[in-house]
């Protein structure tokens, strides 16, 4: 198991890992973290960080992330606007259309999508953009903090009050998406809509429903709190397949430092 630890600009510690878990033949999870190499550049549109879980049988799953992921680096880097939250929704849109031109092109891969979660640190100011059940975790001062909202048949029962929070991560129909990249004629990204100011000390958590599925959210805080965030990542890997690894399991964790 080995963790990446992108290299990036002073400021923040980062780390990502994907491992495969137990009981799947292959990974259909995708993620990266991007930052201009140009230091004007870097200084409009930040630091990028995008995860992904594809749907829709090995090769279109695979197929699927590794499009949103690579989409919505290219987009947001390449064609950035001044708001970087118009941004990352106008990425995600591209990067749907994407995955439902490819799946016209070769039928193989008909009923293929994705979850995607990104986020975006201009500074300490902080964006995001989310569709499916992939989660963003603000953890400050040893308390964790769920920004992303499911897009899942059980997370519209919470809402309703039909399901308590706590038995919807056990719920057996939990895994149902109701929006997903690839998934229907159009999808809309939800986000902030104003960025929102981070500050020195606090962590930012990415993952899929592989790790917090099986993985409980002060558990999350306690791990992240107490490992830098290369240690976390094993720490929690470890923990899940422990757990069963009943799916992949990828996240990425940024520490903010002074």
């Amino acid at each position: 198991m080995s963790v990446e630890c992108t290299h990036v600009r002073l400021g923040v510690e980062l780390a990502g890992l994907s491992d495969i878990g137990c009981q799947r033949e292959t990974n259909e999870d995708s993620y990266l973290y991007w930052e201009s190499a140009d230091d004007q550049e870097f200084l409009r549109k930040g630091r990028l960080a995008v995860i992904a879980d594809g749907m829709g049988g090995h090769e279109g799953g695979q197929e699927a992330s590794r499009l949103a992921v690579e989409t919505v680096r290219e987009v947001y880097g390449n064609g950035f606007s001044e708001n970087p939250q118009t941004a990352l929704i106008e990425s995600f849109a591209a990067a749907h259309t994407r995955i439902v031109n490819y799946a016209e092109q070769h039928p193989a891969f008909q009923g293929m999508g994705t979850t995607c979660t990104a986020f975006v640190l201009v500074g300490h100011q902080l964006y995001f953009a989310h569709v499916g059940d992939s989660r963003l975790y603000l953890i400050r001062d040893s308390r964790i903090s769920r920004l992303t909202r499911d897009h899942s048949y059980v997370g519209r029962l919470v809402e309703s009050g039909l399901v308590r929070a706590e038995d919807a991560e056990r719920h057996p129909q939990r895994h149902i998406l109701t929006a997903a990249l690839g998934a229907g004629l159009e999808v809309a990204a939800e986000g902030g809509e104003q960025g929102m100011l981070l500050q020195d000390g606090d962590n930012l958590l990415l993952c899929t429903d592989g790790l917090w599925g099986v993985v409980a959210e002060d558990e999350l805080e306690h791990a992240v709190s107490k490992y830098a965030p290369a240690a976390c990542c094993a720490a929690l890997v470890k923990l899940a397949r422990e757990r069963g690894g009943p799916d992949n399991i990828t996240l990425q964790i940024l520490h903010i430092g002074p």
